[in-house]
């Protein structure tokens, strides 16, 4: 419980420093690009503390690989 508050509590701390400046600066695109990855990322953070199952994206790449490996050997 206190790994989830501590990271929302560095979620809401990034937050406020970086999109103020986004803002003022009307960089609207980057704002929101900046928004959904910090929220994969918390998201993912709160996955890992929660000891859920995570997918690695190298078993992915593995996946679509090893029938082209196995068909050239």
């Amino acid at each position: 419980m206190w790994s989830i508050a501590g990271i929302i509590a560095a979620t809401a701390v990034i937050a406020l420093l970086e999109a103020p400046a986004l803002w003022r600066n009307r960089w609207r695109k980057e704002l929101w690009m900046f928004s959904l990855l910090l929220l994969f990322g918390t998201g993912l953070s709160i996955a890992i503390s929660l000891h859920a199952p995570v997918p690695n994206p190298l078993d992915w790449i593995t996946a679509v690989y090893k029938p082209i490996s196995g068909f050239l050997q």
